[in-house]
């Protein structure tokens, strides 16, 4: 049996994120034409059913959408940000 201190899952605060890798740190992460408009309220309307990817600071901001995920890795490189892919 698990203690239930094991069985926890950490959780970092905002600025934890914020802070993580010194401000060098963001995320490609896939996303669908449908849920643009959630990250990025101005956006035009789009088809839905599109693959995207969408780069955010590590803090979870977005900071561009593009329909490349080569696209967005190298405009984290031309910004210095170092990137890691979530799922």
């Amino acid at each position: 049996m698990k203690h239930e201190a094991e069985t926890e899952k950490a959780v970092m605060s905002a600025q934890a994120f914020a802070v993580l890798g010194g401000g060098k740190i963001a995320y490609v992460k896939a996303i669908k034409s449908e849920d643009v408009r959630d990250l990025y309220p101005h956006a035009p309307q789009m088809q839905p059913g599109l693959e995207l990817f969408a780069l955010h600071a590590a803090d979870g901001t977005p900071i561009m959408l593009t329909d490349t995920r080569e696209a967005a890795i190298a405009n984290a490189w031309s910004h210095e940000l170092e990137t890691v892919s979530v799922h």
